[in-house]
């Protein structure tokens, strides 16, 4: 009994080591945590398909969705319309939000202003 004891206390022991001996293998002191790449912000009213593939959960169908909402129904007002596009959900949509912007087309707000 105490050798089984004695056994389960080793394994827990070890399995609690291996995290940071892993973090300190990977050069990384332990229990840090990986910092993600800096951000780049995205103006879905102008970015090109590969702009938006760049960002996180937007492969190439979902992109191509975005361009074509975007030809459909003009400029994106706000960003949360970016909901509206097809394969983009409200959980998807809170992790890019930071990474989003509207800025407004300039052909359209210039000819605006001539008027």
């Amino acid at each position: 009994m105490l050798r089984n004891a004695l056994t389960i206390v080793a394994a827990a022991s070890l399995l609690a080591t291996l995290p940071s001996a892993f973090a300190s293998a990977q050069g990384k002191p332990a229990g840090a945590a990986s910092k993600p790449a800096p951000a780049i912000t995205v103006n879905i009213n102008t970015a090109s398909a590969t702009d938006l593939e760049g960002l996180p959960g937007i492969g190439a169908k979902t992109a191509a969705r975005i361009l074509e909402y975007r030809q459909k129904n003009g400029p994106f007002k706000k960003v949360e319309e970016l909901m509206n596009v097809r394969g983009v959900g409200e959980k998807n949509f809170l992790k890019l939000k930071p990474q989003l912007t509207v800025g407004t087309a300039k052909a359209n707000h210039d000819h605006e202003d001539q008027q």
